[in-house]
């Protein structure tokens, strides 16, 4: 071989290794080289026939004669070599895809019976019944497969035949009736009963972010079938069907058995109400709602999806009904809220005020009721008695941060700095090492402009909150151009990847106009907590400058799809009435356009 390399020419090339075939004459590497050196395929063929005379077992040399010839001579030439190479089950395969279904069922027979141990074969047999629509018989041949594997105690790999399955699922034609055959088959091989719904949970998971999409619905078919009373397993199936794009009517048909299965099962109730609210199926929703309530009629679950799909649809009358009966049966305090909510949607003060009352009446330690009813009062301009209310919530629930925080910002709102300061401190002596009263703190000095006691205030917190990446981000957003970078670093040292230290490190980036690190990391960010809107308010507020409109388009997608619950901005802007039908891109809007005006500004209760 060195020496043909050494070679000047082509001829002389030749004459080398004609030399060298002579004293060799069963090196396949130099019959292989051979063949390179002949540029007409009809020499290429004849040198391979000559080699195959002396080399008869090599599959090399056949696989590389198959290629070059017609499909009627490789039909022939495959027939020889499965004689020659009866051990080797590409060329059985290849012989059995050249022939008709007849041929390739006897090819594929005798290729079982002189390997029997090879999966490959059976599963190419199942393949083939499929493609010519002999669907009944897909799953007698891996099932037999299995039992003869086992019957010669040849070991049977799990791992491997899932493998097949996945091949199945992604072959040429596409295989799923095959693919689910084999899932039914060795799913279950070698686990134990007490493991195999998180064993199958995880496998479909896996095979689920590898691509496999069959696969791993194959697999929770098999489980829910087996295990029919498992709430997750249904959850887990009916999102796949969801997130992949199925057919409309994939993802109702895997909630309709569901909850045949499970109707005490309120999760998968909901799913089947909410899948329908969002497709804009109305009366779908409120069909599967009282379905729901018929099979769980003690269910204050179900009674506030039906609050929420007539709230959402602005049927107010119907959703201020449901949360009145909710109320006659007992209601939780979560439906005192909500009723109280509702009034205020449709402007009825003193009803909302008597059912604050009641219902704090009902659950006096609930510090949400008291922060709505000290809204109430400071919306009317009584900020007397807001004080008031703000004093009595904080002397029942002295432990939550939102009251605290809202009082500051009432008096802040009102003129009395003083008073909102002494607010954020009392807070800290009775909540201490808590950073949003620290941040609150910080904020509202630099909202005063008072920049010597804003540094100080976050010196101490960081001490008190050296984990708080919160606190961090906004001690980098503080700090003089020059010396940002350095505090930037000394964040991500000390809270790597959290997501407020990573989106002020991406406003480092854009403030040096790196437009592409900086979207990098403002979608890392929204990445680390989806459910936090005022990081993607913080993306979708950078496309607006940099981006076009698809861009834009994407984070509104991704932003309806996390469908974001927290956030200062963001919550404080979508319990605001006028805003409480919003969609996605509007409170977006709406939010960067305050983070670009008011990137100070306390937010409104």
């Amino acid at each position: 071989m060195h020496a043909v390399h050494l070679q000047g020419g082509n001829d002389n090339a030749k004459k080398v290794i004609t030399q060298g075939l002579e004293k060799n004459p069963e090196s396949v590497k130099l019959w292989m080289e051979a063949v390179r050196l002949e540029p007409d395929a009809v020499v290429q063929q004849r040198v391979l026939r000559k080699g195959l005379e002396r080399v008869p077992g090599s599959v090399r040399l056949w696989r590389a004669l198959v290629d070059l010839a017609s499909p009627g001579d490789a039909l022939i030439l495959l027939q020889r070599a499965v004689e020659c190479c009866p051990q080797h089950v590409d060329l059985w395969l290849a012989l059995a895809k050249l022939e008709d279904y007849g041929g390739a069922r006897k090819v594929l027979n005798r290729a079982r019976q002189t390997i029997p141990a090879e999966p490959l074969i059976w599963v190419t047999a199942a393949n083939l019944e499929e493609a010519h629509g002999n669907l009944g018989m897909v799953q007698k041949i891996v099932d037999r497969a299995l039992a003869s594997f086992r019957k010669a105690r040849v070991a049977v790999s799990r791992d491997v035949w899932l493998g097949h399955a996945a091949d199945a699922e992604r072959g040429d034609p596409p295989s799923p009736a095959t693919c689910h055959a084999i899932v039914r088959a060795a799913v279950g091989e070698g686990i134990e009963a007490a493991d195999r719904i998180p064993t199958w949970s995880a496998d479909a998971d896996e095979y689920l972010k590898k691509g496999h999409v069959e696969t791993a619905r194959a697999i929770l078919v098999h489980a829910v079938g087996l295990f029919p009373q498992e709430v997750d397993l249904w959850v887990q199936s009916a999102q796949l069907e969801k997130d992949q794009g199925g057919s409309e009517g994939a993802v109702d048909l895997v909630l309709s058995r569901a909850v045949a299965a499970c109707p005490q099962a309120i999760t998968l109730w909901l799913m089947g109400a909410k899948e329908r609210w969002l497709r804009g199926d109305l009366d779908g929703a409120r069909e599967v709602l009282g379905m729901a309530y018929e099979a769980n009629p003690d269910s204050e679950e179900v009674q506030l999806a039906a609050f929420k799909l007539e709230f959402s649809s602005r049927e107010y009358e119907r959703a201020r009904l449901l949360l009145q009966r909710a109320r006659e049966a007992g209601g939780s305090e979560r439906v005192w809220m909500k009723s109280a909510v509702a009034e205020r949607q449709v402007g009825d003060t003193d009803e909302e005020r008597r059912l604050l009352v009641e219902g704090l009446q009902k659950f006096p330690a609930s510090w949400k009721m008291w922060a709505m009813r000290a809204q109430l009062e400071s919306r009317l301009g009584h900020l007397d008695a807001a004080r008031a209310t703000y004093s009595e919530g904080l002397r029942r629930a002295p432990k939550s941060i939102a009251l605290w925080l809202d009082f500051s910002a009432l008096e802040e709102r009102s003129g009395a700095a003083s008073r909102a300061r002494a607010l954020l401190e009392q807070g800290r002596v009775r909540n201490p090492r808590n950073p949003d009263l620290w941040l609150a703190a910080v904020r509202l000095e630099r909202r005063l402009e008072s920049q010597a006691s804003a540094e100080a205030l976050m010196a101490k917190a960081l001490q008190e909150c050296p984990a708080s990446g919160q606190l961090w981000a906004e001690h980098v957003g503080m700090a003089p151009r020059p010396q940002r970078k350095r505090r930037s670093v000394d964040a991500l040292k000390r809270c790597n990847n959290d997501p407020h230290i990573v989106a002020a490190v991406a406003q480092l980036f854009w403030s040096d106009n790196k437009i592409e690190k900086a979207r990098s990391w403002f979608q890392r960010a929204a990445k680390l907590d989806p459910d936090n809107g005022d990081l993607w308010a913080a993306l979708y507020r950078f496309e607006r400058t940099h981006g076009d409109a698809e861009q834009r388009a994407a984070v509104v997608q991704a932003a309806q799809q996390a469908d974001p619950k927290h956030g200062l901005r963001w919550q404080s802007l979508r319990k605001a009435v006028e805003h409480s039908h919003s969609s996605h891109k509007d409170t977006l809007e709406q939010v960067a356009i305050d983070l670009e005006s008011n990137p100070l500004q306390a937010p409104q209760p």
